[in-house]
């Protein structure tokens, strides 16, 4: 009897599924999406792409042309192979909108498959169904299988919307970016939303000017006490105290010390603290990112692992929602481990947005009872932590509310009027499971103060302070935000996050997001030529669109029809000359030192520099001449540091902004007004000045000696030298690339069908000879060993064994020099790739023949 075949996204659940199901299932894994949108064929995006390349047709009905995702061929035709002799297929892909359109491109490809038309006449036609379940316990899936369903094509129709919206917005605008602002630029649909909400409170922080202000407090004592109670100044008169200045403090404290002191007003009240509700995606990437430290990439990660080891629930969720069954388990729990108290008469329920994607469940974990000393014991520590983290949360949202004692005292003092607050800890209920990660400055406990009671003061004091703007985004409160908009789905989060660091426009600095300047210019661009695409309710109402598109009340197409007209109008008006401006840069008053025209501040995704403006001439009289510009201060580190920068930093005298300073030279420093939108002041000012410390890694240069520091150019980030032009690449891997040696001129060598001659290069995959007038002309080929007898004094030190190397094959072919990836050294062999050729290498001083050819 054929066995049905079980399709999963990841090949961690395979065991544990394989393992509930039994015999006669045949667990597979689709290793996530198998089909989609060609990939871009890597033309330059000057040129705009048709709808070919794009993959789909908006003027044609929203033809899509999918295509098997390149290196998933294998894995595709072994499903098609194991589908040809199944009788029925289950689709147990995730349960989110995106795992139900994976399992539509599985029906679809299977369906097609050769494999699956060429199944014998006797056999049954192929039947597909579609399981879900939001936990890997064998009791979830027992039941998924009990009742399987079909592949909900609503579903799938809205999350090919989201695919196409996405398409469409991210490659016109892309395009559009490249021709009007600079190469390498790219927006999308909703990570430039995103953006824009960083570079507006950059740009709140920046235009904020603190103000000076002033508390006073008293340690008051009683008669038939020791200890004192600290007060703090609340009102004088019937206005509220907050001198702003040191003389109007101190004058208010003098006069607050000649005062008696007098128990006015005496308050308490019981108040209750309810439990938090268990987490959806949104919630535990915050608490994760506050109390943890993860990253939102990290915590999903994670949270992954666990739900494939089945001791949590999907962790792709909007909704707080709790099965019966799981209240009813976590119940019996609480009451057995904590008693009656802690458990309320009835299951605590938590209210869902209206946005919620179907009916999922929150975060949770499977058992409830499984703690410490069960299966979760086995895990690693920091998927420990994080599954610690989600079974206190899930517990205690089941318990009883905390209860507490609150205490106001009010004091009178003359004119004055000072309080305090306290708050003692009646019932501790959910905080039991889930204790405060911060202690609150009102739990205390105060003394027994009765009304018109005369107080004693022992210390009175004043403090400065000064009012601070917003703080930056960290990744928790750029999710919340995001979360509370409605941008974005659960599982887009983690990629919005990583995609606007990737694209240059933002930084992760101390955990805090800070706007680049290219960041800045492509959110003022788009927010100018696309003002409902940058507007958080229109991408709010997107999203809405897509859930009335999930649950059949919309048609998708129409949706895309509609917002397609608009978009597409506004993209013929923004490339019009007319239309989104370009990014020509500031004058700034200061000569280019090779032709003396003026230099210009340019933005690129690397940061600012200054461009000779004699770049936009014709080839023959163009000038490339660049310098660059270091900030003249770090980065803020925390928000003490960026309230003393903006109380120091330098103000334009137009809009009131705070200036940005770079450093020119030693001689010269550049402020920029940071509100380029509406102020573009630019002031050099003259002195003697140091850019900011380098706190990055440090090598030696291998010229001159001197430090190399890290640097991001066009190519990503490299080495470079403080005093001479020598650089050293940064590998994918992150290790430093060898040094490189200095070119040798080979003018004996003539390219091929050029005009030109060779020179010998040293890359990452050893010596090679490459054509002079690179990269107009991009002829390569293996130096022969012959070839570099007659420049052996110019070869570096370490490439001197090539010289001993044998000139010829046995055979009289000539050797050529190579150079072994796998074992990362230079050997010899002769020109081709023939298999089992003759080759050399050099072992311990001496050159030997390591050929494998039949017979040797």
């Amino acid at each position: 009897m054929p066995q049905s075949l079980v399709i999963v996204e990841s090949p961690g659940k395979t065991k544990t599924i394989s393992r509930y199901l039994g015999k006669g299932y045949r667990v597979e894994s689709s290793l996530g999406h198998v089909r989609d949108l060609p990939q871009s064929s890597g033309e330059r995006f000057q040129r705009r792409m048709t709808n070919e390349q794009l993959g789909i047709d908006p003027e044609n009905g929203w033809s899509a042309k999918y295509e098997i995702i390149p290196g998933k061929e294998k894995q595709v035709s072994e499903l098609a192979r194991l589908a040809s002799s199944s009788e029925v297929v289950y689709l147990a892909t995730d349960l989110d909108r995106e795992g139900e359109a994976i399992a539509w491109h599985l029906q679809e490809l299977l369906s097609e498959s050769r494999a699956c038309r060429c199944r014998s006449p006797d056999m049954s036609p192929l039947e597909f169904k579609r399981v879900v379940f939001g936990e890997i316990t064998k009791g979830a899936i027992a039941k998924a299988f009990e009742r399987p369903g079909v592949v909900h094509q609503e579903r799938v129709n809205a999350q090919q919307a989201r695919r196409f919206l996405d398409r469409v917005v991210g490659f016109r605008l892309s395009e559009l970016l490249r021709r009007k602002v600079g190469r390498g630029m790219s927006a999308g649909r909703v990570q430039s939303v995103a953006v824009r909400m960083i570079v507006e409170r950059e740009r709140e922080i920046r235009s904020f000017l603190p103000e000076e202000y002033w508390e006073a407090t008293a340690d008051l004592r009683r008669s038939s006490e020791s200890a004192t109670c600290r007060f703090k100044v609340a009102t004088r008169g019937k206005a509220r105290f907050r001198p702003g200045t040191k003389d109007e403090a101190e004058e208010a404290l003098r006069a607050l010390k000649q005062c008696a002191f007098h128990v006015a007003e005496v308050n308490e009240s019981r108040r209750s603290e309810k439990p938090r509700p268990p987490f959806k995606t949104s919630t535990l990437q915050q608490t994760a990112s506050s109390q943890l430290g993860f990253s939102g990439k990290k915590t999903m990660l994670l949270a992954q692992r666990l739900y494939e080891a089945g001791l949590i629930t999907y962790m792709r969720t909007d909704s707080t929602n709790l099965s019966a069954d799981a209240i009813g388990k976590v119940r019996n729990f609480i009451e057995r481990k904590y008693g009656i108290d802690y458990l309320p008469a009835n299951p605590n329920r938590f209210s869902t947005s209206k946005t919620a994607q179907e009916a999922h469940e929150a975060i949770r974990p499977t058992d409830a009872m499984d703690d410490e000393t069960g299966r979760a014991a086995q895990l690693e520590r920091d998927q420990l932590r994080l599954y610690e983290l989600i079974r206190r949360r899930f517990v205690s949202c089941q318990m009883s509310p905390a209860q507490y004692k609150s205490t106001t005292v009010t004091v009178h003092a003359g004119e004055f009027e000072l309080s305090t607050k306290g708050r003692v800890v009646l019932f501790d209920g959910f905080t039991r499971v889930l204790p405060a990660r911060r202690s609150s400055p009102e739990d205390q406990l105060l003394p027994e103060y009765q009304e018109t009671e005369r107080l004693t003061c022992v210390k009175a004091d004043t403090d400065q302070h000064f009012t601070r703007p917003k703080p930056r985004y960290s990744e928790a409160s750029l999710i919340r935000e995001l979360d509370s908009k409605g941008i974005g789905r659960p599982s887009t989060f983690n990629a919005i996050l990583s995609k606007i660091e990737e694209r240059g426009y933002v930084k992760l600095k101390e955990k805090r997001f800070h706007a680049e300047r290219m960041g800045e210019l492509v959110t003022d661009r788009l927010c100018r030529s696309f003002t409902n695409l940058m507007d958080y309710e229109f991408t709010q109402d997107v999203e809405k669109q897509l859930d009335a598109i999930a649950n059949g009340d919309a048609d998708w197409k129409v949706v895309l029809d509609e917002f397609y007209a608009n978009f597409k109008q506004q993209l013929e008006l923004a490339s019009q000359p007319s239309g989104m401006p370009r990014n020509p840069g500031i004058e700034v008053g200061i000569a280019c030192e090779q032709c003396k025209r003026p230099m210009r501040l340019r933005t690129a995704k690397t940061g600012v520099f200054l461009g000779c403006s004699g770049f936009a001439l014709p080839a023959k009289e163009r000038c490339k001449s660049t310098m660059s510009l270091q900030p003249s201060s770090d980065l803020p580190k925390s928000e003490d540091d960026e309230l003393q920068r903006l109380l120091t930093q330098r103000r334009c005298d137009e809009c009131g902004c705070s200036m940005l300073s770079f450093v020119v030279d030693e001689r010269r420093m550049l402020h920029l007004c940071s509100n380029t939108r509406e102020c573009q002041q630019v002031i050099i000012e003259h002195g003697q000045f140091t850019a900011a410390a380098y706190d990055g890694p440090v090598l030696e240069c291998d010229k001159c000696g001197a430090e190399m520091h890290r640097r991001v150019g066009r190519f990503g980030s490299y080495f470079a030298c403080t005093k001479c032009k020598n650089t050293r690449k940064i590998k994918r891997n992150g290790e430093v690339a060898a040094p490189k040696e200095d070119p040798i001129p080979m003018p004996e060598l003539s390219c091929e069908d050029a005009s030109d001659f060779y020179i010998l290069r040293d890359g990452e995959s050893g010596i090679f000879l490459a054509a002079s007038k690179f990269p107009k002309n991009r002829k390569t080929r293996a130096p022969k060993v012959k070839e570099l007898i007659p420049h052996g004094s110019a070869l570096a030190e370490k490439y001197k064994f090539l010289l001993s190397a044998p000139q010829e094959s046995p055979e009289g072919e000539d050797a050529v020099v190579r150079w072994s990836r796998k074992n990362k050294e230079h050997y010899v062999t002769v020109a081709g790739k023939q298999r089992n050729a003759w080759m050399c290498v050099y072992r311990g001083g001496a050159w030997h023949d390591n050929s494998q050819r039949t017979g040797k």
